[in-house]
């Protein structure tokens, strides 16, 4: 019997990754007044990205970062420091502004607060993360949220060590496959995808067909109380 449920929250409780990818098609407008070929930019990205993850972890500011080193490599040292600047002030706008709900969570959430144990398990860096918490207007939803570097085995046993949860109490909703969905059924849990219309690259995964058959996919976060529902009359 499912008593806790774990919440992702970027792109599943607010938009975030249409933001980021606004940001990159920013950074290719910049890099083009160069000699640069504007099809080289995305992949340099991800793989500055990537490199990047040990030192700055994820996040607008490590996007930020990564951004910069791109463009510097890219246009061989020449970006010129006005166009840094508008990188910088790119990502500072960003921070400062709203957190966009996703159509339906704080409907759902309130369904479910008085049912369950809700938890927000996050990554990223936590003072960004607490600051977009903190303007969803969704905390008093959550029981406890923890903020994590990486979300995989060890991380989600240890939450629910933490919380005193066993796996089969616990269900996990959340749009990446890598890191909401695979380590929770890995694992022993449950989880719920609901995927997001746009996904980085690094996060992206298919559902394997065990996976497909041990997670349920919902098109909408609204469609979870029934769903729960449903479990509840079946004893699952």
């Amino acid at each position: 019997m499912i008593r806790v449920i774990g919440f992702d929250a970027d792109d599943t409780l607010w938009h975030n990754e249409n933001h980021f990818q606004d940001m990159q098609d920013v950074l290719r407008s910049i890099i083009e007044r160069y000699p640069v070929d504007r099809e080289r930019v995305d992949d340099h990205l991800l793989q500055v990205e990537q490199n990047n993850l040990g030192r700055y972890g994820y996040g607008a500011k490590a996007f930020a970062l990564s951004m910069i080193e791109t463009a510097v490599e890219l246009t061989g040292g020449e970006i010129a420091g006005r166009d840094i600047a508008r990188i910088i002030a790119m990502v500072q706008s960003f921070l400062s502004g709203p957190t966009h709900v996703l159509d339906g969570v704080t409907d759902t959430l309130d369904i479910l607060k008085g049912r369950y144990e809700l938890l927000l398990i996050t990554k990223g860096d936590e003072l960004e993360q607490k600051m977009k918490l903190a303007s969803s207007k969704l905390e008093p939803f959550f029981h406890r949220a923890h903020f994590v570097q990486e979300k995989d085995v060890k991380t989600y046993g240890a939450i629910l060590q933490s919380q005193q949860v066993e796996p089969q109490e616990f269900l996990m909703v959340g749009n990446s496959v890598r890191s909401d969905i695979r380590p929770v059924l890995e694992l022993g849990g449950a989880a719920v995808h609901i995927p997001y219309h746009v996904t980085w690259q690094h996060e992206h995964s298919e559902l394997s067909d065990g996976e497909r058959r041990a997670a349920v996919v919902l098109a909408s976060i609204r469609d979870l109380p029934r769903f729960l529902e449903r479990g509840r009359d079946n004893d699952c």
